[in-house]
């Protein structure tokens, strides 16, 4: 959780995908997030928390429904999004 914290200090925009195996609307965003981390490599990173290895994180963002997106800068988020989201939306959100 402490690397997570310091992820998320950054200058540079950290989109945080929470998902679980079990999750057939995770499974679909998959491509769609690695899409999305690799046009914006190098502005912005991509993470994704799998909900069930890591209940802390998932709890300290009230993170109820996967998938759920959050996008951190400086510590804070400045984006909040619960289920799925298509690669377009994404993009804009990463492009603050």
């Amino acid at each position: 959780m402490s690397a997570f914290q310091e992820l998320i200090q950054s200058e540079t925009p950290v989109l945080v995908d929470f998902y679980a195996d079990w999750c057939g609307p995770c499974k679909s965003m998959n491509p769609v997030i690695q899409e999305v981390a690799r046009i914006t490599e190098g502005r912005a990173r991509v993470i994704k928390i799998n909900i069930d290895k890591n209940q802390a994180a998932a709890a300290k963002y009230n993170v109820k429904a996967v998938p759920t997106f959050l996008l951190f800068k400086k510590g804070e988020i400045i984006w909040r999004h619960s289920g799925m989201i298509d690669q377009m939306s994404l993009l804009k959100q990463l492009s603050i």
